[in-house]
């Protein structure tokens, strides 16, 4: 059974409240957006949009995919191995303040590759962190610069995220885990499941 926290219209509010704190915080100045694949690319393109309108410069934006910058990638199971997508940074990131989003934060194990994945394609001047929900239970001293929500679970919980893009709908869902999933506590993200 699951429980939505977050529907449609919680969403769309969610992502106007976070494109409004960047511009205070920075100035909309010299931004760049980065999604991390696959619903925070999604994410990542919204709140680009959203910056775009508020924003008086280009705002780019990029994606990266973190499969083989995770530090789990070599214990997975054959048949857990990632589904590798293309990686998009077609703009120089110096003298660039990077705002890196992602759907959910959990461990924070994505968000340290992520971070290790876009220093691949250059040296940003600042990096900042936009999750749309924070569900706690930190292995890495990582905290999010723009939280959508803070989601108080178990690690015996799943919070799913869904986009229409991808899933045909926009809602985030916390749920009981069926049972013992991958290392750090969910399903493979291509069912719509967050996992750090």
């Amino acid at each position: 059974m699951e429980k939505i926290v977050l529907d449609a219209e919680d969403v769309r509010r969610t992502l106007a409240r976070i494109s409004h704190e960047v511009v205070e915080r920075t100035g909309g100045r010299g931004l760049a957006v980065v999604g991390v694949h696959r619903r925070g690319a999604v994410i990542a393109s919204r709140l680009q949009a959203r910056l775009l309108e508020l924003c008086e410069e280009p705002v780019p934006l990029g994606e990266v995919d973190i499969s083989f910058y995770r530090d789990d990638v070599g214990l997975r199971s054959s048949s857990r191995q990632p589904v590798v997508h293309a990686s998009h940074v077609e703009f120089p990131l110096e003298n660039r303040t990077v705002v890196l989003v992602d759907d959910v934060l959990y461990t924070g194990r994505t968000a340290r590759a992520a971070i290790d994945a876009l220093f691949d394609y250059g040296r940003p001047e600042r990096v900042q962190l936009a999750v749309l929900a924070d569900r706690g239970h930190r292995e890495l001293p990582i905290r999010p610069d723009y939280v959508g929500k803070n989601l108080p679970t178990a690690r015996a919980e799943r919070v799913n995220v869904r986009v229409d893009e991808l899933d045909g709908v926009d809602e985030v869902t916390i749920a009981e885990a069926p049972g013992e999933n991958a290392a750090d506590g969910a399903s493979p993200r291509g069912a719509g499941v967050v996992r750090s």
